[in-house]
C-alpha cells in the first residue's frame, strides 16, 4: 500500500476488497471504483471541481428530509432512476408500462371507498377517472390495493403545503381497492405541469446545464395484487407541454391518455357540477409474478 500513485491507485482499492464476504457487494463496489476512477481520469478532474462536488453532494444531503428527498429528485434529472426502472421492469408488450416513482410517495394514506373525492380540498378542476385493472390473460384483477397521488393546480403536492397543525394532510392523495371486476373510479382534480423543487442544489444544477425543471401534468399509480408484480407508473395527460422535454425523463407514449373536457352538467356519479369537469379513463394490465419477460 506504499507508493501509490494514479496508475496504481485503482487496483490497490479493489484488492482492499479482498475480505468483504458480501459477493454481490464486492461486485458493485469493485465496479463503482473502476468507473469513479475512470472517469475522474477520463475529465481530468481538478481538486477545486472535486471539492465543489463534495460540496454540492453536501447540500443535496442538508436539504433531504422527510418531506423532501433530494436525492431522488437528483437521480431522476440525471435519469439513473429511469434507466434502473426500465433495468427491473422489462414485461411482455401488452402490459402498463412502469415507471419512475417520485420523490413524493407517502406510506399509509388513507383507503377510501371507490366513488371517493380523494381531493380532500386539492385546488383544481373537479376530474373523475374509472378503468379497470387486468391480468396480462385479459381477467379483472379483483381487490387490487391501489396508490393514487398527484399535485394540486399550483403544482404542490400535499406533503409541501403544510395545513394548520404543521403536518401535511392527505389531499389528491389516496388508496383504493378495485371491485369483483376489477374496476374502479374516483374524483380528483385536472392533473397540470408543474416544476419539480428547484430551489436547492438539484435546481441550480439543472440552471447551470441549461435544463428546465418542468414535468407534464401526470397522476401517479402504485398498484399492487397477490399473484402479480407491483406496477409503479404513471399516467400522463395528452396534449400538454413537456410531454418531449420531462425532466425527470419519465414519459411513455403507452402511458399518454385523454383528459377530456365536459360542460357542467351531470358527472359520471351522477351528481351535478355547476363547473365544467373532466373525465379520464385508463386501465391497467399487470404481469403475472414468475411471467417470462419480455
Amino acid at each position: 500500500m506504499r507508493n501509490i500513485n494514479e496508475d496504481t491507485i485503482t487496483q490497490a482499492v479493489i484488492a482492499a476488497m479482498v475480505d468483504c464476504n458480501n459477493p454481490r457487494l464486492r461486485t458493485i463496489m469493485t465496479s463503482l471504483v473502476q468507473h469513479l476512477h475512470s472517469f475522474a481520469r477520463e475529465v481530468q478532474l481538478t481538486e477545486a471541481e472535486w471539492e465543489q462536488a463534495i460540496g454540492f453532494l453536501t447540500a443535496v444531503g442538508h436539504i433531504t428530509d422527510d418531506k423532501r428527498q433530494e436525492f431522488i429528485l437528483l437521480s431522476d434529472t440525471l435519469g439513473l432512476s429511469t434507466l434502473v426502472t426500465a433495468q427491473n421492469n422489462a414485461k411482455p408488450p401488452a402490459c402498463t408500462e412502469s415507471t419512475v416513482f417520485g420523490p413524493f410517495f407517502v406510506k399509509g394514506a388513507p383507503e377510501l371507498a371507490l366513488g371517493s373525492d380523494i381531493s380532500n380540498g386539492a385546488r383544481g378542476e373537479p376530474c373523475y377517472v374509472s378503468g379497470q385493472v387486468r391480468g396480462l390473460d385479459g381477467q379483472p384483477v379483483a381487490g387490487a390495493l391501489m396508490d393514487v397521488w398527484q399535485s394540486d393546480e399550483d403544482g404542490h403536492y400535499d406533503v409541501q403545503v403544510p395545513g394548520a397543525s404543521g403536518e401535511h394532510e392527505h389531499r389528491a392523495r389516496a388508496r383504493l381497492r378495485t371491485d369483483a371486476e376489477g374496476r374502479f373510479h374516483f374524483r380528483s382534480i385536472l392533473a397540470v405541469p408543474y416544476p419539480i423543487p428547484h430551489d436547492g442544489p438539484v435546481g441550480h444544477m439543472l440552471e447551470a446545464l441549461g435544463r428546465h425543471p418542468w414535468r407534464p401534468a401526470h397522476l401517479h399509480f402504485m398498484i399492487v395484487a397477490p399473484g402479480y408484480e407491483r406496477l409503479i407508473t404513471h399516467v400522463f395527460r395528452d396534449g400538454g407541454t413537456y410531454l418531449d422535454s420531462d425532466a425527470v425523463f419519465g414519459v411513455r407514449s403507452t402511458l399518454v391518455a385523454d383528459w377530456i373536457r365536459h360542460e357542467p352538467g351531470t358527472a359520471p356519479d351522477g351528481t351535478c357540477c355547476e363547473a365544467p369537469f373532466y373525465t379520464l379513463q385508463y386501465d391497467f394490465v399487470l404481469n403475472p409474478k414468475g411471467k417470462v419477460r419480455a
